[in-house]
């Protein structure tokens, strides 16, 4: 059975989630992860890695199923967090990436393998 590093072998190393990561990731189709504590807590895939992962950053809960998902785990009763609180979550993680043709698939992979908390739900295995 192949543990996660071997599953995450293509991507880059672990970064802060910061705009300033981001804006060195390339503007090309690919797979993300969001990880805490070193755990992929979300899969997700894109056909533009700098645009995407700069919207979870700065986007809204419509435009975003990370953002909606951080913001209901922050939400107390009576407060719903804002984004600068999702923001602020997502900025004291880390993020990886890889650059892949396939993207759709390769996250389809990984979230059967390793059922990151944030990802809605498990696609159905084949």
């Amino acid at each position: 059975m192949l543990d996660t590093e071997d599953l995450l072998a293509g991507f880059t190393p672990a970064q802060p989630y910061t705009m300033e990561v981001v804006a060195g990731a390339p503007a090309a189709p690919g797979v993300h992860l969001v990880l805490d504590g070193g755990v992929v807590v979300y899969v997700g895939y894109t056909g533009n890695l700098r645009a995407r992962l700069r919207q979870h950053l700065t986007g809204n809960r419509d435009s975003s199923v990370l953002h909606d998902q951080v913001g209901q785990l922050l939400d107390t009763p009576g407060q719903a967090a804002t984004r600068d609180d999702i923001a602020g979550w997502l900025g004291r993680r880390e993020v990886r990436w890889q650059e892949t043709d396939n993207p759709e698939g390769t996250k389809e992979a990984l979230v059967l393998a390793l059922r990151p908390r944030f990802n809605r739900q498990v696609p159905r295995s084949r």
